[in-house]
């Protein structure tokens, strides 16, 4: 029987080394179907050629190979690494994907320069008080500077925050930003509720406070019954000197202490950090709920719902040469999830685990982190209150996620339905909206945002800066964004008989105009020009008293206008759209006025002050508005800045 795929490809198969690596499968349109890693590239590889995968989603798949390419490693770890981050970064058709775009918070105690031999100096503990002297606590999102302490990640920026409420509540330790603290001349109101002890005035010594900095890190850590004794300590010792007003402030940190612990119900003093990994998987879709207990105190939890599941799930099987799949989808879409987000996240060395994964998984995750992995299925006590937890909320998430999907896909097809647009490809439905921002004619934004497969589509949302005309002109605005926007598309649209190059792009079959009867002429004139279907065109203009739900539909090919309904699922799809629309722009708009406003880009156009020096002065003074604030002398004061730098840099924002 004649193989189907290309006589090159199966010679390349032939000649695959007996190695570890990775593999990519490629469709006839350099489209990537599915990444794998093995640690036999010759043996893996040819398992997908040589059985027969007739009828099932595996010869679905292996039926549309055209091409391949691999990557062969020095081990099975490393192939481990290239493989996750392949399918985070190209999104393969076939591998189960978790998106997530957001980097994990944490929470950061600054360096401190202060140590005794400072204070033994001539001016150490006298004089103005200094911030490097004093470690700020401060949520952080980014990379790692050895030299500060960092706790975490946390799973969201409550969780940091509620942190650092406690932070300040027992050990009352400052959040100010450097240039706060040097400029402050009194204590501000933290000081004033208890919640900072006032190292901008004086009020705390660098040694004093450098103790509670000190428990505020054991505290993070889980020590807190070693924070506790410490604190009775030096209680006592104020007590014996009849510092009896300092004994009393010790006496309500332990008060205040006692009471947070005894509020954190899911405190557990055996386990310090660990992660909770719970998995549900329901109508083909699926959610891993995971929740973090740092320190041991439980810090909350994230879900995520991954893409391609059931087809992820079945090529997975294969890799393993499981047969039955099916009955193993929640246990391949965890292995998925931890393979993905610990190739990226440092793992905790506990793992308390909704499904039993590869035993081999979690060597490779061992050898890729250097941190030795302890994996818990079945837990017990507190740690089956974790999972209990966590596997209660993944199967809230997953309910949600289906109940919103369906409520959304009925919404499309409403509007599919209003303006009679065909209901066959639902999925592939493309709206894009536009609206245009400024203040008083200041910092002209345009917004395009996208909806597609029945969700907004932030990636391909894009913003157009507008210039060269009249501030406040909406129309012109309109125009130029709309030009920009369709101006190369249409041509190549024209010279591929209506294909665009490749396929990668394509018109929208709906153009949303967030206006009326003006804005929508304006687009016409456009895409008359450009020789464009006029009825893509809709326009969203409000109702009587602009109140909303009374909004209506305006079209540029000569239809009548409509009204759907205040209770239309179809005008609810048109409003979350154009909402968003209006959202991006004004977010882009007042970024834009703040940069002009603060002298951003003057910063950067200062003679003489390069990346560097920019960095530094952005460092030293908290961002542009700091450094616009400071004077001359200060300015100079920064590392490489000289007095004649510092003279041109304060004219030129001044």
């Amino acid at each position: 029987m004649t193989s189907p795929h290309p006589e090159d490809l199966l010679k390349a198969v032939a000649a695959l080394p007996s190695l570890p690596g990775v593999y990519r499968y490629f469709d006839a349109h350099g489209l990537l179907l599915y990444v794998g890693k093995a640690r036999d590239l010759k043996r893996r590889v040819s398992s997908y050629f040589t059985r027969s995968h007739d009828g099932t989603r595996i010869g679905h798949m292996v039926s549309k190979i055209a091409r391949m390419e691999t990557t062969v490693v020095r081990s099975e770890a490393e192939a481990l690494l290239l493989e996750n981050n392949l399918i985070k970064t190209q999104q393969p058709r076939f591998n189960i994907l978790f998106r997530d775009d957001k980097s994990y918070p944490y929470l950061r105690l600054s360096a401190s320069n202060w140590t005794p031999a400072v204070a033994a100096s001539p001016d150490g503990a006298t004089g103005t008080p200094r911030p490097e002297h004093y470690p700020r606590v401060s949520y952080y999102r980014g990379a790692v500077e050895k030299r500060h302490q960092y706790f975490g990640p946390y799973p969201n920026a409550w969780a940091v925050k509620e942190t650092i409420q406690l932070i300040q509540k027992v050990f009352r330790l400052r959040t100010c930003e450097d240039t706060v603290f040097n400029h402050r001349t009194r204590p501000c109101l933290l000081y004033q509720i208890k919640r900072c002890s006032g190292p901008c005035v004086g009020f705390v010594s660098p040694a004093d406070y450098a103790a509670d900095v000190r428990s505020a890190s054991a505290f993070l850590r889980g020590e807190t019954q070693t924070v506790l004794d410490e604190l009775e300590q030096r209680m006592l010792a104020h007590a014996e000197q009849l510092a009896f007003e300092q004994a009393a402030e010790v006496r309500n940190q332990i008060a205040a202490l006692s009471k947070v612990l005894h509020q954190q119900t899911m405190e557990s003093t055996s386990d310090q950090d660990v992660d909770i990994l719970a998995v549900k998987v329901q109508g083909g879709r699926a959610c891993v709920n995971l929740a973090m207990v740092r320190g041991g105190r439980h810090l909350g939890d994230r879900p995520y719902f991954p893409t391609h599941v059931e087809d992820g799930a079945v090529l997975a099987a294969l890799e393993e040469d499981v047969s039955n799949a099916a009955a193993t989808v929640e246990q391949r879409v965890l292995e998925a999830f931890m393979a993905q987000h610990y190739t990226g996240v440092p793992p905790p060395p506990v793992l308390v685990l909704g499904a039993a994964v590869d035993d081999h998984l979690i060597d490779l995750l061992t050898e890729q982190s250097g941190i030795r992995l302890h994996t818990v299925f079945n837990p017990r006590e507190h740690r089956r209150a974790w999972l209990d937890m966590a596997q209660k909320n993944a199967e809230i998430q997953l309910a949600r996620l289906l109940a919103e999907e369906g409520s959304q896909q009925a919404r499309t097809r409403a509007l599919a339905q209003a303006l009679d647009l065909p209901e066959d490809a639902l999925e592939q439905l493309r709206i894009e909206c536009f609206d245009i921002s400024h203040t008083a004619g200041e910092s002209t934004v345009a917004s395009c945002v996208v909806f597609e497969g029945h969700k907004m589509q932030s990636a391909q949302y894009r913003r157009y800066n507008i210039d060269g005309i009249t501030p406040g002109d909406d129309y012109a605005a309109m125009r130029q964004v709309l030009q920009r926007r369709y101006g190369k598309l249409a041509q190549a649209l024209r010279e591929d008989d209506g294909s665009p190059k490749g396929g990668q792009h394509r018109l929208p079959d709906i153009v949303l105009i967030d206006g009326g009867k003006g804005q929508v002429g304006v687009a016409r004139e456009v895409f008359e020009s450009l020789g464009l279907d006029l009825g893509r065109l809709v326009g969203v203009e409000k109702g009587e008293g602009r109140k909303v739900g009374l909004e209506e539909l305006v079209f540029a090919d000569g239809r009548e206008k409509i009204y759907l309904g205040a209770d239309s699922a179809a005008l609810m799809l048109v409003a979350q759209i154009r909402d968003e629309a209006h959202r991006f722009a004004i977010t882009g708009m007042r970024a834009q006025r703040a940069k002009t406003r603060t002298g951003g880009s003057q910063l950067e156009d200062i003679p003489g002050v390069g990346p560097k020096k920019r960095a530094r002065l952005l460092q030293r003074f908290g961002g542009v508005r700091g450094v616009a604030a400071a004077s001359a002398e200060d300015l100079a004061t920064v590392d490489g800045i000289s007095a004649e730098l510092a003279d041109a840099i304060y004219r030129a924002l001044h």
